[in-house]
């Protein structure tokens, strides 16, 4: 089993290795972003190495905090490194990483990226991953990265309000019990408009966050900062097989902190779907629909506000230019005009004027106002349950010293709004069995189409989203998908770029100022599952089926032509093998190209797929058999114990799930209230 390092209070953890495991790794930090003599006026870009910026020591912070499976599996990923074996993996000399040229090492990661063993296709796309995303997230003593001014990247538009937090969570300096009404772990979409509607209805709330409080006077747009501070596992989740990055947010606010801000009514034929198929007869009713006018009008969500920056405003004429039908996406904001939605596009590290009208600044304040307790950087470990009535919450708070304690809250009635992802490891914790609990994991699977223009497109300013193109999105049935674009700043950008070799990888770093990027959001039909490992901790299970597969080579297609259309010159395409496809190409040499796009490879790790959206794993419905859930979100069998997040969907939504997570907590909460 790893260890990791003991460290002063308030030090960051890293991962335990040894000398060797630790050049090991340096070195392939360096093979991927390696130091590079190029007699040009960027001649200091292209000499910047990994090891400049100690990003092995950041990869090791980042390992420690994830499972201790994963934490194995790296561990044993430095010993292969470090051993003459390693020539065995790619049919190359038997030396260690330390004895092999550059281009030896250029060569070995290319073969490990092609291979046909999906441990090596991991362990290439984890080393790629962290060493490209922590050299341009980088920041110095004076919060700057010396590579932006190369590719034009301003960095932070401005420095954090200097102003008083408006909530004051808890704070514990032993072990503790508390007793209240209602106790709600999770505080996104769902747990935090809870926390909101039991506050108003005069009962006793403690709402538990397992991530930090960042007020707006914290929220510094620096993206690896910010996404550190608050995404889970500060960004670094991966399926098991590590074939989809995984974003989630974990903060007080959860998703709808960082989330793009969209906001969707629930598709008339999803609910249709949803009710008939899962016998949910309540979602297609007045007060189902008077739950969702209410949280659109908590949200202030509307299109006044949706101001194109240069990749909507490409998506929005490449789709008219060929005729399809192209909307404006509602988003739950208010002051963004105040800007003219210049700032909207750090939106996704934190709203720093608090225009985005998410559960931060909505219902939990609202449930804070009201007298709420709120407990942050606390974890949910079981569920008490006695004669099959759920009691309360047994849980771990990590105080700012980093030291432990426990806390036990007593409540009538518990809420589990831990997301897709934790909220089934938590019902599994605390013994519930269930044959789909857990099962059903939805990701809407989402990859980028990138494409370089000759004017500057700035992905990283602007609305992070405000156009739409759905006239994709009923393929077959209800199944297809979604054309949006991605606020991108530069650590997800290298990211998410191929990787062939460190000098290709930087050309495309210096050009990304004139990079747009579209997603195509796919409706996936077949999911995935959560398990537990032996500490209990989730594990995402989850691969692209063929059906969704084709749905999203379609989508890559149309998205490339709409680029197109829009005046692009070269199309960048999410696979690994580095395809583009010009814009002089022919119609004959185009139609070729997506034919022959079917017959890549297309198994985890070949191509970078991600995930925004989770959903399914607790599903509701009215067959006891099939559903963990009762239409009123109750866990069948255990009295007062609910659930209210994206976990409760029978299926997946088809569109950003935000406001359909809120729905359909309003709408279970007014029952919850009606009973008590």
């Amino acid at each position: 089993m790893s260890t990791i390092t003991s460290t002063p209070q308030n030090a960051i953890p890293k991962l335990d290795v040894s000398p060797q495991q630790y050049e090991a790794l340096k070195i392939a930090c360096d093979a991927f972003v390696p130091s590079l003599q190029e007699q040009t006026q960027d001649a200091e870009f292209w000499a910047i190495a990994a090891s400049d910026f100690k990003v092995a020591d950041r990869v090791l912070e980042m390992i420690a905090i994830q499972t201790q499976g994963e934490q194995k599996e790296f561990l044993q990923l430095l010993d292969l490194l470090s051993s003459k074996l390693l020539g065995a993996t790619w049919l190359g000399p038997f030396k260690n990483i330390s004895q092999l040229s550059a281009e030896q090492k250029e060569k070995m990661f290319l073969k490990w990226s092609k291979s046909r063993l999906g441990p090596l296709r991991k362990a290439f796309n984890s080393l790629r991953k962290l060493s490209t995303f922590l050299v341009y997230s980088y920041i110095d003593e004076k919060g700057q990265n010396p590579t932006w001014k190369y590719y034009n990247y301003p960095g932070p538009l401005n420095p954090p309000p200097s102003q008083p937090d408006p909530i004051k969570p808890l704070t514990l300096t032993k072990a503790t019990t508390l007793t209240c009404d209602v106790v709600i772990v999770g505080s996104g979409a769902g747990g935090g408009l809870a926390a909101g509607m039991f506050a108003e209805a005069g009962k006793e709330v403690i709402l538990l966050e397992k991530g930090a409080y960042i007020s707006e006077s914290r929220m510094t747009q620096l993206e690896g900062e910010m996404i550190a501070k608050t995404y889970e596992k500060q960004g670094a989740i991966a399926s098991v097989d590590g074939g989809v990055s995984v974003f989630a947010g974990s903060c007080l606010g959860g998703g709808t902190t960082v989330n793009w801000a969209g906001s969707f009514y629930t598709p008339p034929h999803i609910l249709q779907e949803w009710s008939s198929k899962h016998d949910l007869p309540h979602l297609l009713t007045k007060s189902y629909q008077e739950s969702s006018d209410a949280v659109m009008q908590a949200g202030n969500v509307n299109t006044d506000e949706s101001y194109h920056n240069a990749q909507n405003q490409a998506l929005w004429d490449g789709s008219q230019k060929l005729g399809q039908k192209v909307k404006v996406i509602p988003r739950n904001v208010n002051g963004c005009s105040k800007h003219n939605c210049k700032h909207c596009g750090y939106c996704g590290l934190g709203c720093q004027d608090a225009h985005k009208q998410g559960t931060l600044t909505t219902w939990i304040q609202r449930a804070y106002d009201k007298g709420a307790k709120i407990l942050v950087n606390t974890t949910a470990n079981k569920v008490h349950i006695q004669a099959n009535v759920a009691t309360g919450i047994e849980a771990t708070y990590q105080a700012a010293d980093g030291q432990q304690h426990q806390v036990y809250i007593k409540a009538k009635k518990v809420i589990i709004a831990a997301s897709a992802l934790h909220t089934p490891a938590l019902l599994m914790r605390s013994g519930i069995k269930h044959t789909h609990l857990g099962r059903h994991l939805y990701f809407h699977p989402t990859v980028a189409v990138s494409a370089k223009y000759d004017h500057a497109m700035e992905p990283w300013l602007g609305t992070m989203m405000s156009s739409l193109n759905d006239g994709f999105s009923s393929l077959d049935g209800n199944y297809g998908f979604k054309l949006e674009t991605p606020p991108t700043h530069p650590g997800m950008i290298a990211l998410a770029l191929p990787w062939t070799s460190g000098k290709q990888h930087k050309e495309n770093m210096l050009q990304i100022d004139k990079l747009g990027s579209f997603i195509v959001l796919t409706r996936d039909k077949n999911g995935g599952r959560i398990t537990v490992d032996k500490q209990g901790e989730a594990i995402v299970n989850y691969q692209l089926s063929l059906y969704d597969r084709m749905h999203m080579l379609r989508g890559l297609e149309e998205a490339t032509r709409i680029h197109l259309a829009a005046g692009a010159k070269e199309i960048l395409f999410p696979h690994f093998n580095f395809k583009t496809l010009l814009a002089d190409s022919s119609q004959k040499q185009q139609k070729d190209f997506f034919e022959d796009m079917k017959y890549w490879s297309w198994k985890a790790g070949k191509f970078a797929l991600f995930c925004a959206h989770q959903m399914g794993t607790c599903r509701m419905g009215g067959n006891a058999k099939k559903h963990p859930l009762t239409p009123e979100g109750q866990v069948r069998g255990i009295a007062n114990l609910y659930v209210a997040d994206g976990s409760a969907f029978p299926e997946s939504s088809g569109v950003n799930p935000m406001i359909s997570i809120m729905t359909m907590t309003h709408y279970t909460v007014k029952g919850i209230i009606a009973g008590m």
